[in-house]
């Protein structure tokens, strides 16, 4: 058998098993919004966000150390070790019956997510360095384990609680997620092919040394914003379609699998790419893009009515007659904009862009003596944005697109700069991706409560793709000025050397 032919199976196994681990470990976005949605749970939103983001809180902080074992101890058994975990600790999760049930078990089930560190180390000890972008795209991949999710765990929990007859079926969802981590485990011990990396005898403080550099962090940055909002994104849009457009959680579920699933396929172009334009303008691209389209997406569906243009007195006066259309003082007749008849909302059309309709009412009465510049009528403007459904989904479409590019763009830089520490590289900037999915949901939650606006989630993610843009410029203008210098010397010194003519 040649080395090409294990290395790809390897790679398969882990994107597959990846992907069951990340159907899993976002299993609480549909679960615990099926749960609240069917009165089994009372909870606001703020703990519908801690929820949503335990999970996520283990997987992120494990990434760190299991790099570390993975890069010591080879990638198949610390993978394996992880599919039985979480096996066991998604199905004790079936027995939770209150909030702090479920907090401990989202805490154990999170583990699965650890699963990210160890396939990247594990797959990228199989490939030369011009291959590992997109290697490690493919096996990014696993992403899509969430529109898996969102899609078929609605259908799931419809089908075990005969439509919420028997509340208690929803059992059987985390169960049946057991099962499938199981035998995934059981597979994987079949196929996948034991190899460690080069450098895993060394001690423990060689291997965390690279820590110490501030580009690591700075990628951990970039993969909160296109990772860890990836992950929150995936949970958090099944409410935000509940609540804002009104929809079953099935067809949220299949609305959030639209953002999702072309996310975490499109991960193997983004290494792609990658590999071809090189990783930091793939970066640009991303970034700027997402910013652009988290700006598009910050207002609100909204129904505003605001003062407008007002009718003010040319000179002064006594009023002598005041309508809907008009007021006089005098022989000077001063024309008013009538009020539209007809319904202001429209909410039945497909409108892409606000509408405005605007009038003026007589602010005086017959008799009344008036100054000039004195108000005569008030202007009032009424302002509806519907949100479209279908532009905010192809927005959040193209949002996802571009993050999963950005995810493999990430994973790119490591093996570049760290060829012999992808394992606690990539296990420390997961960890700073997956605080993003904790974190996120959580800071969703209050400022939802803070606001009362479902889109104030998209004004602080443009924020931080614009504050991770700018960082990454300013560093990019730092390094050719560096380099400009450095040339700048080597040609002096060239000069200098030069022997005389």
């Amino acid at each position: 058998m040649s080395s090409k032919s294990p290395a790809n199976r390897v790679l398969w196994m882990n994107t597959i098993a990846f992907t069951a681990c990340f159907a899993v470990w976002t299993m609480y976005g549909v679960l615990i919004t099926f749960l609240v949605d069917h009165r089994f749970l009372n909870l606001d939103k703020g703990q519908i966000g801690w929820l949503i983001g335990v999970p996520i809180l283990t997987g992120s902080i494990l990434r760190l150390p299991v790099g570390l074992m993975t890069d010591k101890y080879g990638g198949k058994p610390v993978f394996l070790g992880i599919l039985l975990l979480s096996s066991l600790a998604v199905f004790l999760t079936s027995f939770a019956n209150s909030f702090t049930g479920f907090l401990v078990g989202g805490l154990a089930f999170g583990v699965t997510g650890a699963g990210f560190a160890a396939g990247v180390a594990y797959s990228s000890v199989w490939f030369p360095k011009e291959r590992q972008g997109t290697a490690l795209g493919i096996f990014g991949m696993g992403n899509a384990g969430s529109a898996l999710t969102s899609l078929g765990a609605p259908h799931l929990l419809n089908a075990f609680t005969g439509g919420g007859q028997d509340i208690q079926g929803w059992r059987h969802l985390p169960q049946a997620y057991a099962l499938m981590l199981l035998v995934m485990a059981g597979i994987y011990a079949l196929v996948a092919v034991p190899k460690k990396a080069p450098s895993s005898g060394r001690t423990m403080g060689d291997m965390l040394r690279p820590l110490k550099d501030i580009r690591v962090w700075r990628f951990g940055l970039y993969y909160f914003v296109v990772f860890g909002a990836f992950v929150a994104l995936a949970q958090w849009l099944i409410p935000y379609y509940l609540n804002v457009y009104g929809m079953s959680l099935a067809t949220a579920g299949f609305m959030a699998a639209v953002y999702s699933l072309p996310s975490g396929v499109i991960r193997a172009l983004g290494g792609w790419a990658s590999d071809k334009f090189g990783a930091r303008t793939t970066m640009y691209w991303v970034l700027s893009t997402c910013a652009v389209f988290f700006l598009m997406l910050v207002a609100p569906r909204m129904e505003i009515t605001s003062p407008g243009e007002g009718v003010m007195a040319e000179r002064a006066g006594v009023v002598t007659a005041v309508n809907p259309t008009s007021v006089t003082i005098g022989e000077k007749v001063y024309t008013l904009k009538e009020r539209p008849t007809g319904e202001m909302v429209r909410d039945d059309k497909t409108l892409v862009m606000p509408t405005f309709r605007s009038w003026q009412e007589p602010a005086v009465q017959p008799g009344q003596t008036v100054k000039k510049k004195e108000l005569l009528a008030r202007g009032v403007t009424h302002v509806f944005f519907q949100a479209n459904v279908w532009v905010f989904t192809a927005l959040v479409f193209l949002a996802g697109i571009m993050m999963g590019v950005g995810k493999a763009a990430v994973f790119k830089h490591i093996p570049e700069y760290f060829p012999h520490d992808v394992g606690v590289v990539g296990g420390l900037v997961g960890v700073i991706g997956g605080l993003g999915g904790f974190f996120c949901p959580i800071l969703f939650g209050y400022l939802l409560k803070l606001t009362g606006l479902w889109t104030s989630c998209w004004f602080f993610l443009a924020l931080l793709t614009v504050l991770s843009l700018v960082w990454m410029h300013l560093v990019i203008l730092n390094m050719g000025r560096q380099q400009d210098r450095l040339r700048a010397e080597t040609i002096t010194q060239s000069e200098f050397d030069r022997p005389n003519a």
